[in-house]
């Protein structure tokens, strides 16, 4: 399953885009002009990854301040430990596209 998320300008380098697809709340993440889509929830606790912040390549949780890796997905700083799933972000024609796992 492919979801458009929006053009490349309607998310600026820095900063994340929350969206709602099969079921799923993802965030695309735009570092430096490249896209990356994880979860939105954090795996420590059940907090919106998109109420935290992007510094770089991480994106860091505002209730503890675990951080992750947008790019692997990896857990980069306690108290979170468990990855984020990660999901095929590409553009096509100036517009970004996240593809999913069909079920």
């Amino acid at each position: 399953m492919t979801v458009e998320v929006g053009t490349v300008d309607s998310i600026k380098p820095g900063k994340m885009k929350r969206i709602t697809a099969a079921g799923k709340s993802l965030l695309v993440c735009n570092v430096a002009g490249e896209f990356y889509t994880i979860d939105d929830m954090c795996t420590h606790e059940d907090a919106s990854l998109y109420l935290g912040c992007l510094k770089g390549n991480e994106v860091e949780c505002s209730l503890h301040g675990g951080r992750f890796n947008v790019i692997t997905g990896a857990a980069t700083s306690e108290p979170a430990e468990v990855a984020l799933a990660t999901y095929r972000t590409y553009l096509h024609e100036n517009i970004v596209f996240v593809e999913l796992p069909t079920m």
